[in-house]
């Protein structure tokens, strides 16, 4: 039987973001052997361009989009979005040429606003959210949180939780953590430096617990407009010898970051589900993180890592505390979470998932089924 061809919608290959570390693993997966899997880029992520091309872009993207839809005999779109302004109405648009081809809709949203919250201001817009979320065959959400709220925003509607997935094996070297009461703990921050991801609270926190007597330091691994002045919070509050600026790291380098760390840091104020977070579990490696998005999906309070309020610097160097005078506790935590991603978190079982979608939706589903078997 001949593979149906997806168009899976998503920035460039070559960005740095969730969004296309999710993209490449789809393309990258045993899903690409069972179907036709076909890039459509979208967005502004890993593009350079001024304003005048963007506009043309914004302008010219849906008629490629259906070009593409036509030419490649695409049976289903997959658009990866998410629910803030600049995503949903950008996708609005791919959407409404694929429903207009005949092509079926995989909608999957990467967290942002619960529909309920989205447009709450006003009615006439919270109605018209609630039409297009009808549109699509099925959407596909990361959170129990989301699930639940997308069913109650739209009964009608088929929405599936399916959380995103890692390829486990670059991280299944590193050893379990053991980390000496002698020794200042380790600690990591692997993403982009914006406020929103709390990396000021991670400097507050330190700073809250060294005047406990915690000793720590802190490596921060990204890029973005608050580093030179995160740089300057650091200096200001006399941790500058303590907290070390890499830069973004990528595959072994990232891989060799987690080794020799004792926990990871991400006490975002929102989340979807974050891969940063999902690979430093792979790899050992216990977390403080907000619970926000899908983050208390994967981690449990007490085994996988501490949850902390967001924009709580006081929980934070709590909980920096508590590891710091129960080292033992880390090394279960490590074992727990190795556990807990390989048994729930892989790229394998994504690709299944998808995959039993993707027959479904292009009608092969019972032939698929078969294969399979």
């Amino acid at each position: 039987m001949s593979r149906g061809v997806i168009l899976v919608l998503g920035p460039a290959r070559t960005a740095v973001s969730g969004v296309s570390t999710h993209v490449n693993l789809l393309l990258g997966s045993r899903l690409a052997e069972e179907h036709e899997l076909v890039h459509f880029q979208v967005g502004s992520e890993g593009r350079s361009e001024n304003a005048f091309a963007r506009l043309l872009r914004l302008a010219f993207s849906p008629f490629a989009l259906a070009l593409a839809i036509i030419f490649r005999h695409a049976c289903v779109v997959h658009i990866n979005t998410s629910l803030n302004p600049r995503a949903y109405w950008r996708d609005l648009a791919y959407l409404a040429v694929a429903k207009c081809l005949g092509a079926r809709v995989l909608y999957q949203v990467h967290g942002g606003e619960l529909p309920g919250k989205f447009f709450e201001r006003s009615p006439w817009l919270t109605g018209f959210l609630r039409m297009t979320l009808k549109a699509p065959d099925v959407v596909v959400v990361l959170a129990q949180r989301e699930l639940q709220a997308y069913r109650e925003f739209v009964p009608s509607q088929n929405v599936v939780l399916l959380p995103n997935g890692i390829d486990c094996a670059p991280f299944d070297a590193i050893p379990t953590v053991r980390s000496f009461p002698d020794k200042p703990l380790r600690l990591l921050y692997i993403g982009r430096i914006a406020r929103e991801k709390g990396v000021y609270e991670i400097i507050q926190g330190m700073r809250l617990a060294l005047e406990m007597g915690v000793e720590a330091r802190l490596i921060v691994a990204g890029n973005g407009a608050e580093l030179p002045r995160l740089r300057r919070y650091s200096q200001a509050l006399g941790l500058g010898a303590r907290v070390c600026f890499t830069g973004a790291v990528f595959g072994a380098d990232k891989v060799k970051l987690l080794e020799g760390c004792d926990a990871f840091l991400l006490p975002s104020y929102s989340e979807g589900l974050p891969y940063a977070l999902l690979e430093s579990m792979a790899a050992g490696v216990p977390v403080i993180a907000t619970p926000v998005g899908a983050i208390p999906d994967v981690v449990a309070d007490g085994t996988h890592g501490i949850l902390v309020r967001p924009r709580d610097g006081k929980e934070i160097a709590a909980a920096l505390a508590t590891l710091c005078l129960d080292r033992e506790r880390l090394s279960w935590m490590s074992r727990a979470c190795r556990r807990r991603i390989r048994a729930a978190y892989s790229i394998d079982r994504v690709a299944g998932e998808f995959s039993l979608l993707y027959a479904e939706l292009s009608g092969r589903g019972a032939a698929h089924l078969a294969e399979r078997k």
